[in-house]
């Protein structure tokens, strides 16, 4: 899962990054309102953790651009100012929650797991698809009741395709998805064909349908009826 962390109080980003981290979540910053402004419209994030008062600009226009682009990123507000008016106002522009400084960084955790839970599964913590099961809270996966030890970037590459079943997904967006930033300077994706490939043969040994498809030329798509 990945999240852009988007706060100009340096030490505060990092500590969030590294406790989300141990979480296996994806962390990404933006430092600034115009580092931001292009990370929206340049990548697709799953969770989008921003504070409203930024040195170079105002983070409610942040979520005015995520409405006018019709982005489905989660967005937790966090701010220091704890005024009603600039609660009301995130909401009513598409946050999904708001968290007033300082905060426990479980509860962020927690929150930030609330929102990708309701938006990707209907706010649940099983997703069963007949002989497949996935614990998302214990980070479980069982074909027809045996557990199967995937890797943590296999664990999410698979929360990732069942979370946009039904969808072919290029090789860039899992690049993307599994390095964030670090896409861009790789020279091909053949790390995201090997990641594929074996929790493929991980699922199938085990007596998995084969509901995840290459889309030849395209990219990959999971099979979801």
């Amino acid at each position: 899962m990945k999240i852009l962390i988007i706060e100009d109080e340096t030490e505060l980003a990092k500590s969030v990054a590294e406790y989300l981290s141990e979480e296996n979540y994806l962390c990404e910053f933006a430092f600034t309102f115009y580092e931001a402004m292009y990370k929206i419209e340049t990548f697709q994030y799953d969770c989008i953790i921003l504070d409203i008062m930024l040195p170079d600009g105002n983070g409610l226009k942040i979520l005015e651009e995520l409405k006018k682009q019709n982005k489905e990123d989660g967005v937790i507000i966090v701010s220091a100012k704890n005024a009603l008016d600039d609660k009301i106002k995130g909401l009513q522009l598409g946050a999904d929650d708001y968290l007033t400084k300082p905060f426990h960084l479980s509860e962020l955790m927690a929150r930030i797991y609330s929102i990708i839970r309701r938006k990707q599964f209907n706010n649940s913590n099983i997703i069963n698809q007949n002989e497949l099961q996935i614990d998302l809270l214990a980070k479980t996966v069982s074909v027809n009741n045996e557990i199967i030890a995937l890797t943590k970037k296999e664990f999410d590459l698979l929360i990732y395709f069942i979370g946009n079943k039904n969808k072919v997904i290029s090789k860039s967006t899992l690049a993307e998805h599994l390095s964030g930033d670090f896409a861009d300077m790789l020279d091909n994706h053949d790390f995201v064909y090997a990641h594929v490939k074996n929790l493929k043969k991980k699922l199938n040994d085990a007596g998995c349908d084969k509901y995840l498809k290459t889309v030849y030329g395209t990219g990959y798509k999971w099979i979801s009826n």
